[in-house]
């Protein structure tokens, strides 16, 4: 991991630059600049030649094991050289490949034995270790992820021992199987990116965030994790790469220096005015000289909608798109997004104590949905092959009440495997609210099946069937569903409320 040493005395991290030795992958985690002296430190994760002559032959067996489709001994086999070299990616690769099929192979019955095993104490026994002893943390998940290879809480043990024992390209691993399960999880998502970026993927890492952030384009948190890794990106094109491989040196990554402080500037979830105002300073007179400078003229757009100056931003935004860069359903969403905060700005500076404020408030909202809705119906319509933005005009449609528009929509964005689910989940929705009560239970349940993970969305498609089945008089199939969800979160949503409600009645 590239770290920079603040004047604070912490350290500002950039991401990872490695490269392969014989006997173990070498990466500069904590280079500081202090009197020209630098800091190294070797990461915890190996390569296969770096395996002992015995471990190597336990390796080769275990291969040979997983062609012979002899999972149970290439899993205890792997298992057994993890145990002496938990930071050799490759096996733990192959273990996880070994697990997965191994429960593939399993069907039925036995598979749901694999499943509920997964939840047995070794999960608690792990979590007991994790801050004591990661590796053997590690060894406890890698029993439950034995039975059952999909389990969330073993996955998020190994990434945080990973973490912790600094192997982050195991930690990636692990990450991407939560983000799998969980791909609307905020948290998850941003971990898993950073984790790519650190693991030299920072193109995949911002498919994954942007994706995020087009439904939610107000999350601070998404944007913040955006630009972090576009600064990540620019540093790595600014000599640390090829310091890693060899064909650098520090020098380059010195002369990058002030550049580094910039971007750390640039990036901070809250710039003071003084910082805001100088770069637009510098991106102005920059710009004299680069009138094309697409970076630059973002740059100074996203500044000036920092700085509450809309019209500003909107006007360096035409200035891109004058440029003839082909079509960019991004440029597009930050003019529209610009324009939505221009209106949350209005509302919020509406005096409260005018007798019209709520007057003057559902105005501009009204306007403001208005225009959200126009601009979403002209993005489907540029790119209609864009099952995203179908699914994002599904809802927009159903937050107007459009309900007619909205199925088409979301029936549309059911060919997405990201968005099939919570388009099933609208879909359900907009036929209750047609009183098509037979038809939302009917879509819940394929939902319902197709989403094989208890996470929250599931709990939602759980919560969402035992109300429809409720309206259509099924009482005791309505509480089933209810209690599902009691079992596991009380509180969640108003389902003690109704199991109680359920059970009192049943005793008077």
């Amino acid at each position: 991991m590239m770290q920079r040493l603040r004047s604070d005395g912490g350290w500002v991290t950039y991401g990872p630059f490695c490269r392969a030795t014989p006997y173990t992958t070498l990466c500069f985690i904590a280079l500081g600049f202090s009197q020209g002296s630098f800091y190294l430190q070797l990461m915890a994760e190996k390569t296969l030649s770096a395996l002992t002559r015995d471990l190597r032959q336990l390796y080769t067996k275990a291969q040979e094991a997983l062609h012979r489709d002899n999972f149970d001994y290439a899993i205890d086999l792997l298992n057994q050289i993890l145990a002496r070299e938990p930071g050799l990616y490759e096996c733990r690769k192959a273990l996880r490949t070994a697990q997965t099929r191994r429960a593939g192979k399993a069907g039925g019955f036995f598979k749901k034995m694999l499943h509920s095993a997964s939840s047995s104490p070794g999960i608690a026994k792990a979590q007991v270790a994790l801050h004591r002893n990661a590796a053997e943390a590690m060894q406890l998940a890698e029993q439950v992820l034995n039975t059952d290879p999909t389990s969330s809480a073993g996955h998020r043990i190994v990434a945080e021992a990973a973490r912790i024992l600094e192997m982050p390209f195991t930690e990636m691993m692990s990450l991407e199987v939560l983000f799998t399960n969980s791909p609307r999880n905020k948290d998850v998502a941003i971990q898993f990116a950073n984790s790519l970026g650190a693991t030299g993927n920072p193109e995949m890492a911002e498919t994954i965030l942007g994706e995020l952030y087009r439904t939610n384009p107000s999350d601070n948190d998404l944007a913040q994790a955006l630009k972090n890794l576009s600064a990540r990106k620019t540093l790595n094109q600014g000599g640390y790469e090829a310091l890693a491989d060899g064909s650098g040196s520090y020098r380059d990554i010195l002369r990058n220096k002030e550049e580094a402080v910039t971007l750390e500037q640039e990036n901070r979830q809250v710039k003071s005015e003084d910082t805001a105002e100088r770069l637009i300073r510098e991106y102005g007179a920059r710009l004299k000289n680069e009138p094309k400078n697409i970076k630059l003229l973002r740059d100074l757009a996203e500044l000036y909608t920092q700085k509450k100056q809309f019209d500003t931003a909107l006007g360096y935004y035409q200035q891109l798109k004058g440029l003839d860069i082909g079509a960019d359903v991004g440029l597009d969403r930050s003019i529209s997004d610009t324009i939505v905060r221009k209106y949350d700005h209005q509302i919020a500076g509406l005096d409260p104590n005018s007798p019209d404020h709520p007057e003057d408030v559902a105005r501009l909202e009204a306007e403001k949905q208005a225009y959200q809705l126009a601009e979403c119906q002209k993005r489907a319509e540029r790119f209609p092959t864009d099952l995203q933005l179908r699914f994002e005009l599904g809802e927009m449609y159903w937050q107007v009440g459009r309900i007619g528009e909205a199925i088409q929509e979301f029936q549309k964005a059911q060919a997405s495997p990201q968005r099939r689910i919570a388009a099933m989940n609208y879909l359900a929705q907009c036929f209750a609210k047609r009183k098509m009560n037979d038809l939302a239970a009917r879509t819940l349940q394929n939902a319902i099946k197709e989403k094989t993970i208890f996470d929250e969305e599931k709990k939602e498609l759980i919560y969402n069937l035992g109300v429809v089945l409720e309206s259509m008089g099924k009482k005791e199939e309505a509480v089933e569903q209810f209690k599902m969800i009691y079992e596991i979160e009380i509180s969640y949503k108003d389902v003690a409320a109704r199991v109680d409600a359920y059970y009192s009645e049943q005793s008077s």
